[in-house]
C-alpha cells in the first residue's frame, strides 16, 4: 500500500513538472519595439493633441491653483484656440520644441511656456521641487456606434510637495524639460503655510520613448505618450560624483545640460567628438559630472579643490578659485592641493597663482592624457 502511494505521489509530481516546462516553454516575451517606429506613432498622437485640445490657465498669484491648466477638447465647430496655436507665440503662453537626440532618433519634445519664471534654472542633474500633474494619452476603441478617439488619464498628481526630485533619475522627458524654466519666490504665511510667486509653470508632451517605454509604470500602460503640467518652486544643486564641485559647475558649456555617453542603451551610437566631450575635460569619455578626476592628471578633483593647511586657508573646500581668499602663501609646493593650476602649452608648465588664470579644470585646450 505504501509502495502504491509513492509511485502515485511520484507519478504526480512527474505530471506536474512536465506541464510546467511545456507551459513555460510556450511563454513568449515581447521585445521592446523599434524606437523610431514607436516615436512616429506618438509623434502623431501628439501632434493631434496639440490640434485639438485647448487650454485654461487660472492666474491667481501666491495661491496654490495659481497656473493651474486645464486642458479641454475643442468641441465640433468650436472657435477655442488650440494648444499649436501657441507655437512661437511672442507672449506666454508659447509652445516650443526642444530636439532631443536619444536611441539614436532625434525627438521633438514639445512644451508649452505658461510663465518663465523669475529666479535660477537647474540644470538636468539639479534636484527640483515642482508641483504636477501627469495624465496619459490613449485611444478609445471603435465600435459600431462610435469612432476611436485620443483621450487621455490622469494617473498622479501632487498639489503640496515635500521633496526635491533627482533630475538625473527621474524620466529623459522631465530632465529634459525643466532646465528651460525658472524658479520664483516665496514667502512663509504666519500659520506656517508657503505662497509661491512668479515661479516657471509649464507643460510639458512626451514621447513614450522620452518617458516610460515599454515598461510602463504602475497603472501607465506601455508605450504612452505623457502630458505633465508643473511648477517649478525651487532648486537644489546637487553632486553625482561627489567630487566637491556641484555638477552644474562642471557644465562646460553652459547649456544646462550633461550626458553619460558610457550608457549604450541610450546612446548606441556615440556622438560626435565636439558633441560627446562638450563637457568631458580630459577627453576621456566620462563626463565631468560622473568624473572624479576631471583633467585626467591622476590627482581626483575633490583633492585639488582642497585647501592647504596654514593661514589664510581654512578647512573647507573651494570651487571656483578665488585669487583673493585661497591665494596660496608659498610658491614651494608643487602638488594642486594649493588650488587648480592654469597650463601653458608653450612651455609645458603650470600656473597655481596667478589671478584670474584658466584652470584646467576647465581648460578645453588643455592636451589629452596619452
Amino acid at each position: 500500500m505504501n509502495k502504491i502511494k509513492f509511485y502515485f505521489i511520484l507519478s504526480i509530481a512527474t505530471l506536474s513538472i512536465f506541464s510546467c516546462s511545456k507551459n513555460d516553454s510556450n511563454i513568449t516575451i515581447e521585445p521592446p519595439r523599434d524606437y523610431a517606429t514607436q516615436y512616429a506613432v506618438d509623434n502623431t498622437d501628439i501632434i493631434e493633441y496639440l490640434n485639438t485640445y485647448y487650454i485654461t490657465v487660472t492666474n491667481n498669484p501666491g495661491q496654490t491653483d495659481d497656473q493651474d491648466v486645464v486642458m479641454t477638447k475643442i468641441p465640433v465647430g468650436g472657435t477655442q484656440s488650440s494648444i499649436m496655436s501657441y507655437k512661437d507665440a511672442t507672449t506666454y503662453p508659447k509652445l516650443l520644441i526642444r530636439k532631443v537626440s536619444l536611441h539614436d532618433i532625434v525627438y521633438d519634445l514639445y512644451y508649452l511656456v505658461l510663465r518663465p519664471g523669475l529666479g535660477e534654472s537647474p540644470c538636468n542633474m539639479d534636484g527640483v521641487l515642482t508641483s504636477y500633474r501627469g495624465d496619459y494619452m490613449y485611444r478609445t476603441v471603435a465600435s459600431t456606434t462610435t469612432v476611436s478617439e485620443l483621450t487621455t488619464i490622469k494617473f498622479e498628481e501632487t498639489i503640496y510637495p515635500q521633496t526635491m526630485f533627482s533630475l538625473y533619475s527621474v524620466i529623459t522627458g522631465w530632465s529634459e524639460t525643466f532646465p528651460q524654466f525658472k524658479t520664483g519666490t516665496y514667502t512663509t504665511n504666519t500659520d506656517g503655510t508657503v505662497s509661491h510667486y512668479d515661479f516657471g509653470a509649464g507643460v510639458m508632451f512626451l514621447p513614450s520613448g522620452l518617458g516610460y517605454y515599454n515598461s510602463g509604470s504602475g497603472s501607465i500602460p506601455a508605450y504612452s505618450p505623457l502630458i505633465f503640467s508643473f511648477k517649478l518652486y525651487d532648486i537644489q544643486r546637487l553632486d553625482q560624483d561627489n567630487d566637491g564641485v556641484f555638477s552644474f559647475q562642471e557644465d562646460i558649456n553652459g547649456d544646462g545640460y550633461m550626458y553619460n555617453y558610457l550608457n549604450t542603451l541610450n546612446y548606441p551610437t556615440a556622438p560626435a567628438d565636439a558633441i560627446r566631450y562638450a563637457d568631458d575635460t580630459d577627453k576621456d569619455g566620462i563626463s565631468d559630472f560622473l568624473d572624479v578626476d576631471d583633467d585626467g592628471d591622476n590627482y581626483t578633483t575633490k583633492l585639488e579643490i582642497t585647501k592647504p593647511a596654514g593661514t589664510n586657508s581654512g578647512l573647507s573646500a573651494y570651487f571656483p578659485y578665488n585669487p583673493i581668499l585661497d591665494n596660496p602663501l608659498t610658491t614651494a609646493i608643487e602638488t594642486e592641493t594649493k588650488g587648480i593650476p592654469s597650463y601653458d602649452k608653450v612651455t609645458k608648465t603650470f600656473d597655481y597663482t596667478t589671478s584670474g588664470r584658466l584652470r584646467i579644470h576647465l581648460d578645453n585646450t588643455y592636451p589629452i592624457k596619452p
